[in-house]
């Protein structure tokens, strides 16, 4: 299923399903680390999932929806 509402932002329930998902996604499917290019090609936004945090950054800071 392609959605191609680019140009609005989630609604309440469509976050909670990509949260839902989102955890689902690295649970099953990143073993190390998983590197993503997403959004508009010409502003795109870089995603750097890790198992890992990064070095120096106090763990308080990561969110945890």
């Amino acid at each position: 299923m392609r959605n191609d509402r680019h140009d609005e932002p989630l609604s309440g329930e469509e976050l909670e399903l990509f949260l839902q998902y989102l955890h689902r996604f690295a649970n099953h499917d990143v073993d190390q680390f998983v590197l993503m290019e997403v959004g508009d090609p010409d502003y795109p936004c870089y995603m750097d999932l890790s198992r890992a945090p990064v070095p120096d950054v106090d763990r308080a800071a990561y969110r945890r929806p």
